[in-house]
């Protein structure tokens, strides 16, 4: 799955318009137009329209999900004892879905038993401990690479609860 296909699936399950998600980018500092939204979505078999369609490349698809956090859960002040820790960001494809999760889940305010309710749906038996490695920083002794297919499948769930 690439990084189009998966803002395609998100912007499908949350019923997010063209205007919102221009919006998201700019919460998540890049600006993107309307127009450029349609380009990044546009999906086509046709080589020609294939040329027209805008990649989404890791950066601008970890811009997306930062600001969606900030679309669903407000921006956050910081505390003045907290340090300012890095937030974790897409380095290499093999953590775009982990990131991802860990994003999504925080932007809609899901518990570990939300999203294993969420994978029920699609049929898929997930337990605690597998969202927990999901959700781990990379490097971490217990940390394990989501595949595409709990992606596919998470992305699924969330169009089944939010549309029905």
């Amino acid at each position: 799955m690439d990084n189009n296909d998966i803002l395609i699936r998100l912007r499908y399950a949350l019923e997010i318009k063209n205007s919102e998600m221009a919006e998201i980018f700019k919460l998540g500092g890049l600006e993107v137009s309307v127009p450029e939204v349609v380009k990044i979505l546009k999906k086509s078999d046709d080589e020609e329209e294939m040329d027209s369609q805008i990649k989404l490349t890791n950066s601008m698809l970890n811009s997306f999900l930062n600001g969606f956090i900030i679309y669903k859960r407000g921006r956050q002040e910081p505390k003045p004892s907290q340090a300012n820790t890095p937030e974790p960001s897409i380095k290499n494809n093999t953590n775009v879905n982990n990131i991802l999760l860990k994003k999504v889940k925080i932007a809609l305010a899901l518990t570990t038993e939300d999203m294993i309710d969420i994978f029920k749906m699609t049929g898929l038996n997930v337990s605690k401990g597998e969202i927990g490695a999901f959700l781990r920083k990379e490097g971490h002794k217990n940390y394990k690479v989501c595949l595409d297919n709990f992606a596919r499948n998470f992305l699924k769930g969330l169009a089944i609860k939010y549309r029905g």
